[in-house]
């Protein structure tokens, strides 16, 4: 198996949706079947051979940081913790957290609430045959409500429950260049200014995600993906065990 770059998960929000939970802690240690959001999303890296991971911690990091410790990785797995600050922007985290992913010519970055059975190894390969600074993963969610459908002069032909939505969204899972870290400031907001500057220089690529993929940003969403876990059908656990 070849090589993989260095992980960063973005970890420093403070789910300010999810204030059932992130009162008292911080929103990757929301626990899905009885671990961490964030654990699950290392264990699917790890299951694809990624290996060295940096956390980029803020709100209530201390708490991200004593889980790291205690936590009993897969063999060969490295998980470190970076404070990047408690009020620093998604761009201005993997700035800071820069200097602690090695000097690899390409990194990961994803956010440590999203989970998917995407196929990583595919992502890295399309990112090394475009030739762009950047790739990033986009994804179709499901809508919240049904959907009624309509002919021209209002008459209800039928109902679909909760279709995927026609547009595609930002679905975290990037690959990026080294050389985009040099074009994040410290208040730079990642899904802003320094990807809109890519896109608008014909730079950035979409990795088209047709599979599962799922946000824990609502107290449903955190009941939807214990009950996914808890059932043994949970899409994005590829790995035995657990």
């Amino acid at each position: 198996m070849e090589p993989t770059p260095p992980v960063a998960i973005l970890c420093g929000g403070r789910g300010t949706r999810l204030q059932e939970h992130t009162r008292t802690i911080p929103k990757p240690l929301v626990e899905i079947g009885g671990r961490p959001i964030v654990w699950h999303v290392v264990r699917l890296y790890a299951q694809a051979g990624f290996a060295d991971f940096v956390l980029c911690t803020g709100y209530l990091g201390e708490q991200i940081e004593a889980f790291v410790t205690g936590c009993d990785w897969p063999p060969g797995v490295r998980v470190r913790c970076v404070d990047t600050g408690e009020h620093t922007p998604t761009g201005g985290r993997l700035a800071a957290a820069g200097a602690h992913l090695g000097d690899a010519p390409v990194l990961c970055a994803t956010y440590a609430d999203g989970v998917s059975d995407v196929d990583l190894r595919a992502l890295l390969a399309f990112h090394a045959g475009h030739g762009a600074l950047a790739t990033m993963t986009v994804v179709r969610p499901r809508l919240q409500f049904g959907v009624t459908e309509l002919t021209a002069d209002g008459r209800v032909t039928g109902f679909v429950e909760k279709p995927r939505s026609e547009h595609w969204i930002n679905g975290g899972f990037f690959v990026l260049d080294r050389a985009v870290l040099g074009r994040l400031a410290p208040d730079s907001v990642l899904e802003r200014g320094p990807l809109e500057a890519l896109a608008a220089e014909g730079r950035l690529r979409a990795f088209r995600h047709e599979g599962f993929w799922d946000c824990l940003d609502t107290y449903k969403d955190a009941v939807e993906l214990d009950d996914l876990w808890t059932s043994g059908a949970a899409p994005w656990k590829t790995w035995p065990g657990d």
